[in-house]
């Protein structure tokens, strides 16, 4: 299916046609991910007719022992999408052999092709171009809070681990952003190679860090891969010349088809550029916007890293069970570090008016901590009452820049380095 040129086409490479266009289509329209402006609305219903058709599938033909969930949580990789993309493969099956049946005579789909390509390039192009915003505006990977500086490297999952790494850099959060808002030169057909080869780049390594840091973004990055080679498809000979055997080549661009009516081309022409500046500049005010609703998150009046100073109990237990440290993000959650080193993760419940706190075990919710607390100064904090029912009183000092007492945020970058510092 590499020569894409007028003329007639082998018989595979129709079938491989006709399957490939309809399963990319059918992914885009039902696994859209907020490509295209306003998608959700047009699928509005659509949408609804899915939730009760594919957990029917689930049940009722691939025979699941569980229930299918609809709900959004953030993951792209459910079982609802799983069943969508095996939905997606038996259609296109079905359709690709029909088709071929009604079909046969059909010397080529080189228009149909020029269309695929279209939907193709904007898909991949403005999922990207968010993407890439994301990351240059620093919202998708925010700096390690203080729960993840406090957190046991073994505690924190791929993913966590992933999402600290990556956000720790800004420079680097930079770099990729500007590689995947790249990905606009595939919504221009002259620069839709280079675009491609790019994009080869950027989506190839946004799949090895879902696959090898089980980020749930599997099946999206996959077919961000799988669309990209498509479009390379084109200039696969030319450029197997050019790269591996170092000739010189000349890359054909895809011929646009002709319009019955020359104002149908400058309507689309308008109608391209508009999207192009709605993804670019409009995309970049929404995630200004993510910015600064989440610059307040870790402002509350809690949030922040504590020292325990004194700790008294009528507990009669060991030490190195007392507390050591305490960090609390978002005013709602909490951790409490131990004399051994040991963690412990809370919910938090507050009643302001009282002074009154309590602290709920996130894995057990019977361990509770029931406090009235009193700002002794500005950095000091005493918490008396209750740890299971035992009486407790603990002292702390609250650490203002507390990111001055971590090596991963007070290390800095060091132009020389007389030895590693691999720590």
């Amino acid at each position: 299916m590499t020569d894409l040129s007028v003329g007639r086409w082998p018989l595979i490479q129709k079938i491989l046609f006709r399957f490939a266009f309809t399963y990319f289509t059918l992914f885009i329209i039902f696994e859209n991910n907020g490509a295209f402006p306003l998608w959700d609305w047009v699928m509005k219903y659509p949408t609804e007719g899915l939730h009760i058709f594919i957990p029917w599938i689930g049940k009722n033909i691939i025979r699941l022992s569980y229930e299918i969930t609809t709900f959004t949580n953030g993951s792209g990789d459910t079982t609802y999408d799983y069943v969508i993309v095996l939905c997606c493969l038996v259609g296109a099956m079905g359709s690709a052999i029909i088709w071929s049946i009604l079909d046969r005579h059909r010397e080529n789909y080189q228009r149909l092709y020029y269309w695929l390509t279209v939907a193709v390039r904007f898909y991949v192009g403005l999922m990207l171009i968010n993407y890439g915003l994301y990351k240059v505006i620093k919202v998708q990977f925010p700096d390690p809070n203080v729960y993840r500086l406090t957190q046991m490297y073994g505690d924190s999952t791929p993913m966590g681990l992933a999402w600290t790494f990556l956000g720790f850099s800004t420079g680097y959060n930079l770099f990729m952003g500007i590689a995947e808002v790249a990905a606009v030169l595939l919504l221009v057909r002259r620069t839709m190679t280079i675009g491609a080869i790019i994009t080869l780049m950027t989506t190839a390594n946004v799949m090895a860090v879902n696959y090898f840091y089980d980020v749930p973004v599997k099946i999206l990055s996959t077919h961000l891969v799988l669309m990209t080679l498509l479009l390379l498809l084109h200039d696969a000979k030319a450029l197997w010349k050019f790269f591996a055997k170092g000739d010189s080549v000349r890359l054909e661009v895809i011929p646009l088809p002709s319009f019955p009516k020359r104002w149908i081309r400058i309507v689309g022409l308008s109608f391209k550029f508009l999207l192009i500046g709605y993804a670019l500049f409009y995309g970049a005010y929404e995630v200004m916007g993510y910015q600064r609703q989440y610059a307040n998150f870790g402002k509350g009046e809690f949030d922040g890293y504590y020292v325990v100073k004194k700790f008294t109990s009528n507990s009669g237990k060991p030490v190195d069970k007392n507390w050591k440290r305490m960090s609390i993000i978002f005013n709602q959650y909490a951790t409490v570090t131990l004399m051994n080193d040991s963690t412990v993760r809370f919910t938090i419940s507050k009643d302001s008016l009282n002074r009154k706190m309590w602290l709920i075990g996130s894995k057990d919710t019977t361990v509770r901590c029931n406090f009235i607390y009193t700002h002794l100064d500005s950095t000091k904090f005493q918490f008396k009452g209750t740890i299971m029912k035992d009486s407790a009183s603990i002292t702390f000092d609250k650490l203002k820049d507390f990111q001055k007492h971590f090596k991963l945020t007070n290390t800095g970058f060091h132009w020389i380095n007389e030895f590693p510092n691999n720590r």
